[in-house]
C-alpha cells in the first residue's frame, strides 16, 4: 500500500479575537510581551493549538477483505503556535516521550513552556508505533522488565544503580540537578520521571520507519519552513537519519542532547565500521553508515550541535562518536559542534535530560545563544 504523503489535519483551536485584545492587554502588563528581561517567566499568549497524524500508510490486512484498512505507522504531532510568532519552529522529539520536554523534575516548567515564552512555535512529536502514534502495521512484542532503577544511571543522576526502589539523596551526583534535598519531594520526583515513559522500540527496522514518517512531516510545511530539532538520547541519531531523506531545505538546524547513535559516511576513512544488525536491536543506537551525497546533507545545515550533560568522560564511546560526526561534518563544509555542560558551560551536576534538570532556564540561555549566534532567532513578521 502506498504510503500516504499527508494526512488532513484535525480542526484548530483558534482564540476569538476579543480573548486575543485581553490577553495581550494581560501580557503587556506582566512584561511578556514587552520586552521583559527574565524570558522564562510571563503570559504565554497563543493565537492556536491543536494536534495533527502525518505519514503512514492505510493498510489492508487480510487480501481476503480489501475495503477493510488499518491507519497505523504515522506519526503524531502536537503544536503551539504563539502570538507574534519567531521564523524559527522548534520541534522537540524524544524517542521515549514527549512529557520530558513539558515540565522539570519537580513539576516546574520544562521546554515546551519556556520557549513558547520566547515566542518560538513549538511541535512535539511522537514517531510511529510510540506514545500518541501507537498503532503498527506489525505485530508488536513487548515484555515488561524491571527497568526503573537502571534509569538512574542511563539519565546520569549517579554513578550506581540505587540499592533501594527509591535512591537516597547520598546516591545522586552531589551537584546533581534533581530535586534530592527533601525526602518527600524526591520520592514524588522520582516515580514521576520513571513512570513517564514510552516504549522506544529500538530496532534498526523501526528507526528507518520513523524516521520516514519524520521527513515526510519535515517536507510537508506544516511543521513550518525553519526547523530547529530538540532532540535526546536515541532521538539525534532519527533526527539525523531525517535530515538525510529529506527532499526540501525546511531543516535548518539540529540540537541534540546527549545523542546516543550517530551516522557516518561510507567510504570515509575515518568513519567507524557500520552496526551488523542491520535490522534488529544491534543497530538500535548506530554507528549507521550512509552515502556521502546523504551525510552531505547534515553539512547543509545551519548549525549542528551535540550537547552532553556533566560527568561524560572523554572516552566513553557516544562522546568520541560525536567528536567524530562533528569533524566530519565540518569537514565536508558544515557547522557542528560539541558542547558540554559540566566541562564547557559549569552547569555542574546536569543529567541525560539537561533540559528537565533543575537549572533548565540556564540550559535554556545556552541554546538562546547558538540560535542567535546562527541567526536562526529572527521574527515571522517585522515588529511593528
Amino acid at each position: 500500500m502506498e504510503r500516504i504523503r499527508e494526512q488532513i489535519e484535525t480542526p484548530r483551536i483558534r482564540a476569538y479575537a476579543p480573548l486575543v485584545a485581553l490577553m495581550l492587554v494581560a501580557a503587556s502588563t506582566t512584561g511578556a510581551l514587552a520586552g521583559k528581561k527574565n524570558p522564562n517567566t510571563g503570559t504565554i499568549v497563543l493565537d492556536e493549538s491543536g494536534g495533527f497524524q502525518i505519514g503512514g500508510e492505510h493498510k489492508v490486512l487480510d487480501p481476503n477483505n480489501p475495503n477493510r484498512t488499518l491507519s497505523c505507522d504515522h506519526g503524531y504531532v502536537e503544536y503551539f503556535h504563539p502570538h507574534n510568532p519567531r521564523k524559527t519552529s522548534i520541534v522537540m522529539w524524544h524517542s521515549s516521550s514527549t512529557q520530558v520536554w513539558q515540565n522539570r523534575w519537580d513539576g516546574g516548567p520544562g521546554y515546551k513552556d519556556l520557549f513558547l515564552r520566547r515566542q518560538y512555535p513549538v511541535y512535539l512529536w511522537d514517531g510511529p508505533r510510540v506514545g500518541r502514534a501507537n498503532w503498527s502495521c506489525e505485530s508488536i512484542t513487548y515484555t515488561p522488565a524491571a527497568r526503573d532503577q537502571g534509569n538512574f544511571t542511563a539519565w546520569n543522576f549517579g554513578p550506581t544503580i540505587p540499592a533501594g526502589l527509591v535512591p537516597k539523596k547520598n546516591e545522586f551526583w552531589p551537584d546533581a540537578q534533581f530535586p534530592k534535598d527533601n525526602k518527600k519531594a524526591l520520592e514524588a520526583a522520582w516515580w514521576a520521571a520513571t513512570s513517564a515513559r514510552y516504549n522506544e522500540f529500538d530496532t534498526g527496522a523501526n528507526i528507518q520507519l520513523q524516521t520516514d514518517a519524520a521527513a515526510v512531516a519535515a517536507d510537508s510545511g506544516k511543521l513550518g519552513k525553519n526547523i530547529v530539532y530538540l532532540t535526546n538520547s536515541a532521538g539525534g541519531l532519527r533526527a539525523m537519519i531525517t535530515q538525510t531523506k529529506t527532499s526540501k531545505n525546511h531543516i535548518k538546524g539540529i540540537v541534540t542532547y546527549e545523542s546516543i547513535g550517530y551516522i557516518f559516511p561510507e567510504g570515509d576513512p575515518e568513519s567507524p565500521p557500520a552496526c551488523a544488525d542491520t535490522n534488529g536491536p544491534g543497530c538500535a543506537f548506530g554507528p549507521i553508515l550512509v552515502s556521502k551525497k546523504e551525510f552531505k546533507r547534515l553539512a547543509k545545515l545551519t548549525a549542528i550541535q551535540f550537547v552532553w550533560g556533566d560527568h561524560r568522560d572523554e572516552s566513553w564511546a557516544f562522546v568520541k562518536q560525536s567528536r567524530l560526526a562533528a569533524k566530519l561534518i565540518n569537514k565536508y563544509g558544515g557547522n557542528a559542534s560539541v558542547l558540554k555542560l559540566g566541562d564547557d558551560a559549569g552547569l555542574r551536576g546536569s543529567s541525560h535530560i539537561p533540559f528537565a534538570d533543575m537549572d533548565n532556564d540556564k540550559v535554556a540561555a545556552l541554546l538562546d545563544k547558538f540560535l542567535k549566534k546562527n541567526h536562526l532567532d529572527g521574527w515571522a513578521k517585522p515588529s511593528n
